[in-house]
């Protein structure tokens, strides 16, 4: 574990940034930069397309370390290079940006009003390419509909099981179950599911760090107390679903929190731009979100 990455993530002021839409998720992020699927014709020309999408993002001079603590990666985007270098080692040494991975491979079907992750076939692979690749930590979702106690249950106890095997790789899992913004009963499922995740902490060695990425919570502050938990590294917050002007006030109403935008990050941004456009809207957005993840 790079010890200065570690520091960076634990007291850094900033934010982190999602690009790592993958799978059935990518044509979509490519629509919305106003590449359309005719664009395409397999899979690995939609690859390419979303690296050179994701390259002019990294490379904009607004894509700064004063602002941005770190980026998550999708598989195919680390086994990628940016001018020569792995996007990892671009990220670190170009940038200063703490790179991570994400490693699930999607959710299973709906039960006990929840979706737990797909088992995550060749982790153990997957997990040496990233040391590999100078990768830091690791990202992975699961998503919560219902506040149904034994579905969370199972959803936080397998994100710390598939937790503890990645930190013992040496890298700092971000633990995600995603409580939907839409949910009727969206404030219980919260209330649950951080009771869950006290637990689970509770039963972890002294060394053992982990990262939260959680949904924006209904009650302002609301996760304070794992914010100050010995084993949490930092908190995160997802957008969800919400515009970027709605996450970035939601989020600055909860101190210590900060963001790992997605959609709300490359909002507005388009292949169509010029490169002075693309950067003074992307400068725009993460001047944004870095104010609201510094309160």
């Amino acid at each position: 574990m790079n010890k200065a990455q570690l520091d960076r993530m634990h007291s850094g002021k900033g934010f982190i940034a999602a690009l790592d839409q993958s799978g059935g998720s990518t044509p979509k992020a490519l629509s919305l930069y106003g590449v359309q699927e005719s664009s395409f014709s397999n899979d690995e020309e939609m690859y390419t397309l979303v690296h050179e999408m994701r390259t002019r993002i990294i490379k904009s001079p607004a894509f700064d370390s004063d602002y941005i603590l770190g980026a998550i990666l999708f598989e195919n985007t680390m086994d990628r290079k940016i001018d020569g270098q792995w996007t990892a080692d671009y990220l670190w040494e170009k940038k200063n940006i703490v790179p991570f991975l994400k490693v699930d491979k999607g959710l299973a079907d709906l039960a006990k009003g929840v979706q737990l992750m797909k088992p995550i076939a060749g982790l153990d692979e997957l997990l040496t390419r990233a040391v590999e690749r100078n990768i830091f930590g690791t990202k992975m979702r699961s998503v919560i509909k219902d506040a149904n106690t034994e579905g969370i249950r199972e959803i936080v106890e397998q994100q710390f099981a598939v937790g503890l095997q990645i930190f013992e790789k040496g890298l700092v899992p971000i633990i995600e179950p995603e409580v939907d913004i839409y949910s009727a009963d969206k404030e219980k499922s919260e209330a649950i599911l951080k009771e869950e995740i006290k637990k689970q902490l509770s039963l972890l060695d002294d060394n053992v760090k982990v990262m939260l990425k959680l949904s924006i919570p209904t009650v302002n502050d609301f996760y304070k107390e794992l914010i100050s938990d010995p084993h949490v590294v930092r908190v995160v917050a997802l957008s969800g679903g919400y515009g970027q002007d709605e996450a970035n006030y939601k989020l600055s109403q909860n101190h210590g929190l900060i963001a790992s935008f997605s959609r709300a990050l490359s909002e507005g941004l388009s292949a169509g731009q010029s490169d002075a456009d693309f950067n003074t809207k992307l400068e725009k957005t993460i001047a944004a979100i870095y104010e609201a993840s510094i309160t």
